[in-house]
């Protein structure tokens, strides 16, 4: 294999192909296509290849067997050190020249990941953030929590308020009939939710255990069932139990019914609540800062991107996309357009955040290059134990599905960012 730079972007990969791996690209396309052959006087896919060329040609294989002998290749090429190939290959071959039995050239032009020229990425100035909790804070953080543990209980005596939750029976009625999805039983619904259609709720105010009542209502034109937009209905309603939301007293005992390790009285817990939240703050300014680290470090580093690499990135994402808009039975460009964005504002936005991602994972590598920044075995077994614990399985199992080299370089990953920040001059 010969490899040559073309220019920053690109490298062009000669090969030399021996009549023996051109005679396996042959066999290995035959093969392919022999389960649907037929020549008279052999069954359906038992037509040996020689009968097939001497009815055929051989050179009827060519386009198979190249592509297959263009993978080796090219597989043969990644794996060269010389460049990293970011994206699909360009193949220069004139197919008419190729003779069977008779050796030829074949190369590829491919895009190489850029080299880097690296600019100031120590001593990047940074305003930081003021990071402090609120007494406000605190007091939000412990009613979330008191909310949490509220309880519903039976209301011992009145009529069914906004707040309460009622168990009721309901069957809605449409030109004297019940409709579809208009049924249930001991159904459970929190009174001022806003969970059925305008009018249901504010008409089961005042109702009393074991009432009955109907309620006569018109769903909105925009609802989602056509047949019953815009009808008029009664739903009957028998309303079984009244609960309300019973909220604990902030006292030792609840707070020591949480099970915070060395947590005990309301004052100990309000600073423990302080210090989770500065904690989290601060977690979140350290982030800010990096990402404005590294945003700076990339637009301070020389680079010129290959449209492949942005176009393979793209891709990745817009797949990903399009997933999650089939789990909700869209096509991409309908899920798109509920952001406001038309497609062609939508492909320019990802090609821009694709170009960014790129710029910046290379120079984090040009960076873990220049100072020297490894994973040590400890390391990378630590991250497989996360791994494994995130994922609930054993380190044996993970390591079957990611290589070492991933997690090594995920590693080092993590060390220089933690580098950036901390050779960053944070002005406070």
């Amino acid at each position: 294999m010969k490899v040559e730079r073309i220019n920053e972007n690109t490298a062009k990969y000669t090969f030399v192909v021996s009549p023996e791996e051109f005679e396996h690209g042959l066999t290995h396309a035959y093969e392919s296509i022999k389960p649907n052959v037929e020549i008279d006087g052999f069954r359906k896919g038992h037509v040996p290849q020689k009968q097939y060329e001497q009815k055929f040609g051989v050179e009827s294989l060519y386009e198979d067997a190249l592509n297959h002998v263009f993978g080796h290749k090219f597989n043969e090429a990644v794996q060269d050190r010389t460049f990293t190939i970011v994206g699909d290959p360009d193949i220069d071959l004139d197919i008419t020249k190729v003779v069977r039995g008779e050796e030829f050239e074949v190369s590829f032009i491919a895009p190489i990941k850029p080299d880097v020229t690296l600019g100031q990425y120590k001593e990047i100035e940074v305003e930081a953030e003021d990071v402090s909790v609120t007494d406000e804070e605190v007091e939000q953080a412990i009613e979330t929590e008191l909310k949490k543990a509220e309880v519903l209980k039976d209301k011992e005596d009145g009529a069914l308020e906004e707040g309460d939750t009622a168990i009721f029976d309901f069957k809605g009625i449409k030109d004297g009939v019940a409709f579809e999805g208009g049924t249930a039983e001991n159904y459970q619904l929190e009174i001022g939710s806003g969970q059925f259609i305008p009018g249901f709720e504010e008409q089961m105010v005042g109702m009393k255990q074991e009432e009955e009542k109907s309620i006569d209502l018109t769903f909105p034109e925009d609802y989602h069932a056509e047949d019953l937009a815009g009808a008029n209905v009664t739903f009957e309603v028998k309303l079984w139990e009244i609960k309300v939301k019973v909220r604990p007293e902030l006292n030792d005992q609840f707070v020591r019914s949480l099970g915070k390790e060395g947590v005990k009285t309301v004052e100990e817990y309000r600073e423990f609540l302080r210090n989770d939240i500065l904690a989290a703050k601060e977690a979140q300014e350290r982030a800010r800062v990096t990402d404005s680290v590294i945003l700076k470090a990339s637009e301070n580093s020389i680079l010129n991107i290959p449209p492949q690499m942005i176009k393979y990135e793209s891709d990745q994402y817009k797949q990903q996309l399009t997933q999650q808009a089939m789990q909700y039975g869209l096509d991409l460009e309908t899920y798109i357009s509920f952001t406001g964005q038309t497609l062609e504002q939508f492909n320019e936005q990802v090609d821009k955040q694709s170009e960014l991602r790129i710029r910046q994972m290379l120079t984090i590598e040009a960076i873990i290059q220049k100072e020297g920044i490894n994973a040590t075995k400890e390391e990378i077994e630590a991250k497989y134990l996360e791994i494994a614990t995130m994922y609930n399985q054993p380190i044996a199992e993970i390591k079957k599905h990611i290589d070492e080299k991933s997690v090594e370089m995920e590693v080092a990953f993590g060390k220089a960012i933690d580098f950036l920040y901390d050779n960053a001059t944070i002005i406070k």
